[in-house]
């Protein structure tokens, strides 16, 4: 396969294209290295687990440069915001592999005890999206392994780069088979999902591909983890200062060229600071530098659909900033804010995945929280306020995986990262997630 670089939207490397003969292989190396990586201890697969990490740190310019290559992201950026999260989490779960827990073992009738198994499910399929390509496979990577299951992980086909390099890192701590890499498109993933080798199957990606793997997986009563779209509220109340959420807001919403599923797209604001609001944060949206202070769309295909949600935009919706391609080479797009949307309108209702915001004012709590609920997606959610009260009845009234308060976007390992609704099911990160990669057997003595 040929692989585009973003920035300049011109061929700069060639990765494989799997086939069936290349998936069957990576299968069956992952079943043979099952029977045996399947009864380490926790304590093992914490050593193997931590020295991956380190190895990572000693081949972070590898890493960074794999990673930039493939998605166009200043390279700064990811190594002081991205790359220190990820090894992160390989240490993680290698202290949560030994910190499993269960019900005591108990006497439920008479004369027999029981006890619980916690054990791993056997072999992973694990397919990862584009935008973050390295950090999504460490998150799929290291519980499959700290619960003792081996893996065969498919990046997405624009940006397989820094995947395969952690592949051979890791290699060179653990045994042959228990980590594989199959690179491909479409097919290539279809072929992985089908193996009868693979037992789990586990999934960062579009609300479309989560339908079709698990309509694929129920063919053969496969167990499946999906981390699907996202199209995040954040509700503003007229207690903040203004000029500060907005910034903070602004600086969250366009990191990534706001290729995030949990980045706040749809700003409700209160009507009362709703026009001050708009100024302040389309100023900040208008300050920032593509390229410096954000990268390219990953693909001329993503850059396509944001154009075509701007260029369908009713006649009721303002652009306040932004709103067109940036001139010169690569996948750009200026940072962009809309206003006068309505809740119904396809730009309100449709993951965007750019570097655009919604704004809509609303008059009471009651109506923020319905205008924030009223999509089909329900990964995450944010509110903004001094009102303590206030805030703690829209983290329950949220129908979210997630909902940050006074802040957003920000993951820590030992908190789960899922979502809800069409966002899917299962959790990333934490014991949440160390948890779906294990099952349990009943023991009777």
């Amino acid at each position: 396969m040929h692989l585009v670089s973003p920035t300049t939207g011109l061929k700069h490397r060639t990765a494989p294209l799997s086939g069936s003969a290349d998936t069957n292989a990576a299968c069956a190396a992952a079943a043979a290295a099952y029977d045996s990586w399947s009864v380490t201890t926790p304590a093992e697969r914490q050593r193997a687990l931590l020295r991956i990490a380190d190895a990572m740190e000693a081949h972070a310019d590898g890493l960074v440069a794999a990673e930039v290559g493939d998605t166009g992201k200043p390279a700064e950026l990811f190594r002081s915001e991205e790359l220190p999260a990820i090894t992160d989490t390989l240490r993680y779960f290698a202290g949560a592999a030994r910190n499993m827990t269960g019900a005591a073992a108990g006497e439920y009738t008479e004369g027999r005890t029981s006890l619980l198994r916690r054990e791993p499910v056997g072999v992973c399929a694990q397919i990862t999206p584009w935008n973050y390509p390295l950090m999504m496979a460490a998150w799929k990577i290291a519980p499959a392994l700290a619960a003792g299951n081996t893996t065969v992980l498919k990046p997405a086909d624009t940006t397989p780069s820094s995947t395969a390099l952690l592949a051979r890192i890791a290699a060179e701590h653990l045994p042959p088979g228990v980590v594989n890499v199959v690179c491909g498109d479409r097919d290539t993933g279809r072929a992985l999902i089908a193996h009868p080798a693979v037992r789990l199957i586990a999934v960062t990606g579009s609300v479309r591909a989560g339908r079709e793997i698990a309509t694929a997986a129920a063919a053969d009563l496969k167990r499946v983890h999906l981390e699907l779209g996202g199209n995040a509220p954040v509700i503003v109340h007229d207690d903040v200062d203004i000029e500060t959420t907005a910034a903070q807001l602004a600086a969250i919403a366009y990191y990534n060229a706001g290729q995030d599923c949990t980045a706040p797209t749809r700003l409700l604001i209160h009507a009362s600071i709703h026009d001050a609001f708009v100024d302040a944060f389309a100023a900040h949206a208008a300050a920032l530098r593509p390229a410096v202070d954000f990268g390219p769309l990953n693909n001329a295909a993503q850059l396509a659909s944001v154009e075509g949600l701007l260029n369908r935009l009713p006649g009721h919706a303002k652009i306040a900033t932004g709103g067109s391609r940036q001139t010169g080479p690569g996948f750009y797009h200026e940072a962009t804010v809309v206003t006068g949307v309505r809740q119904s309108d396809e730009i309100v209702q449709e993951e965007i995945f750019g570097p655009v915001v919604t704004v809509q004012p609303f008059a009471d709590e009651a109506e923020a929280l319905r205008h924030a609920d009223d999509v089909r997606h329900g990964l995450a959610a944010g509110v903004w306020t001094a009102d303590h009260d206030r805030a703690m009845r829209a983290t329950r009234a949220l129908n979210t995986g997630i909902v940050w308060v006074n802040t957003h976007g920000t993951t820590v390992s030992e908190m789960p990262h899922g979502g809800v609704k069409h966002s899917g099911y299962g959790s990333d990160l934490s014991l949440s997630g160390l948890l779906d990669y294990t099952q349990v057997k009943h023991v009777m003595l």
